[in-house]
């Protein structure tokens, strides 16, 4: 039984060079690895759709020791439209108050020391001022829910998170993960009647390993994504051509060009 730790949190992304420069110059994340897919994901990774995508994480570090983020992009996606549920990530770092002041991008002054940065597409950071700790800087990922206990109930008795704050004044908790294994959650939420996205699967990544994977929702609807241990630690291997990968598929991008001479907008969704 091995140890469970959040790794990513995804961002579905309509514009990539932007996107690319938010994360790699003002939060000074590297591109950890870039995967180019021809079609869907059966897991649904990128969402319901089908067609040419591709994912890229980026980070402070090795996924194996570092909370990073998972950018995906549609091709035929021009924006998407933000619901109310992700409140934003905090992370601890003076650098990228810096990168931000140099590049004049927009920042506000939200708490003495505390900044909220807009990533391209409306994703909301919040950078403490303060030198960058050794560890990971990611502090954590804040998500709006309708039930507060009934979410604390989901979180720690079913998914084996340990309850760090309670607040239930300002209708807030802070939670981090337990110990469990894959098949263990699927029969437990199965037991317990609980929404289940994709049941167990396998997932195939061209040159690299297959790795197990079950998603959950949440009581609202925030998607849960568990996956094994092992094949993940040789799937999640950095990729030092990882930057290369990403600004080649960047330069290769025609489908502005294509939709433009079809007289056509790429879908919102």
């Amino acid at each position: 039984m091995g140890a469970r730790r959040a790794l990513h949190f995804v961002f579905k992304v309509a514009d990539r060079g932007r996107t690319a420069r938010f994360y790699r110059e003002l939060l000074g994340m590297s591109v950890l690895r870039h995967e180019e897919f021809e079609e869907g994901c059966k897991a649904s990774c990128n969402g319901p759709y089908d067609g040419k995508w591709s994912k890229t994480m980026v980070g402070y570090g090795p996924e194996d020791n570092h909370f990073v983020a998972e950018l995906t992009y549609n091709y035929g996606i021009g924006e998407y439209r933000l619901g109310n549920d992700f409140l934003g990530i905090t992370l601890v770092s003076s650098q990228a108050v810096s990168n931000a002041k140099k590049m004049g991008w927009p920042l506000k002054e939200i708490a003495a020391g505390v900044f909220e940065a807009e990533a391209p597409g409306g994703y909301k950071f919040y950078l403490e001022d303060r030198e960058q700790a050794k560890q990971d800087p990611v502090l954590k990922v804040t998500l709006g829910v309708s039930d507060l206990q009934k979410s604390v109930n989901y979180w720690s008795d079913l998914l084996g998170m340990k309850i760090y704050e309670k607040d239930e004044g300002k209708q807030r908790a802070l939670l981090g993960y337990g110990d469990n294994q894959l098949s263990k959650i699927e029969a437990l939420m199965k037991t317990e009647n609980q929404k289940i996205l994709t049941p167990l699967v396998s997932l195939d990544t061209p040159g690299k390993a297959t790795v197990q994977v079950i998603i959950l929702a949440d009581p609202d609807g925030h998607e849960i994504c568990f996956v094994g241990d092992e094949a993940f630690r040789d799937l999640s291997k950095v990729d030092p051509n990882g930057d290369k990968l990403l600004d080649d598929a960047m330069a290769a991008d025609n489908s502005d060009k294509w939709f433009a001479e079809q007289k056509k907008k790429k879908a919102a969704a």
